[in-house]
């Protein structure tokens, strides 16, 4: 796989580095994206099915809907990353991720069904950045309005440090 410098400070926005500080510089953020999926995989399985539906507080996403968020951030990152590297000028415009898993009905799906969406969309991504040629990296896009700039380079880090964030937020809160 390809090897992919990390993102520098003034490659994304200010509230990613939340999710750029969980992750290692050494350039293998492929190779992390695809066994971070399979960690995440193996710990989801071990928990009852119970916990998979669990709120820590009214009003809050369960495991599950913190699942399809995962997904759906990642496709719409990705898709953003494509964008950037093929050079388009025209602003992004965002979205709203309450909404988003509000109409998710993830509750109601089963978690092979999830975790066969996420492993294709993992795949996908995976492909995608192997697959671009080295100058797209360093290519920035323009998401909704200037604060959410990043290049394609940041974008492959933003989608590791989004899942390990939420994974992390998972076992603090969830368990």
């Amino acid at each position: 796989m390809k090897l992919i410098t990390k993102a520098k400070k003034g490659e994304y926005p200010e509230y990613a580095e939340m999710y750029m500080k969980l992750l290692s510089d050494d350039g293998l953020i492929l190779k992390h994206l695809k066994d971070n999926f399979l960690m995440i995989k193996d710990f989801i399985y071990s928990l009852p099915e119970e916990k998979l539906l669990h709120r820590y507080q009214e009003n809050k996403w369960s495991i599950k809907e913190i699942l399809v968020h995962i997904i759906d951030d990642e496709r719409i990152f990705s898709y953003r990353a494509l964008r950037f590297a093929r050079n388009e000028k025209l602003n992004l415009i965002g979205f709203d991720q309450d909404s988003y898993a509000i109409y998710s009905g993830a509750d109601k799906r089963d978690l092979d069904n999830i975790f066969e969406e996420y492993e294709a969309v993992r795949n996908s991504t995976i492909a995608l950045f192997n697959g671009l040629p080295e100058e797209a990296f360093d290519r920035m896009g323009h998401g909704t309005g200037t604060a959410n700039d990043a290049t394609v380079r940041a974008l492959a880090y933003h989608i590791a440090g989004h899942e390990l964030h939420h994974f992390n937020f998972i076992k603090e809160n969830y368990l």
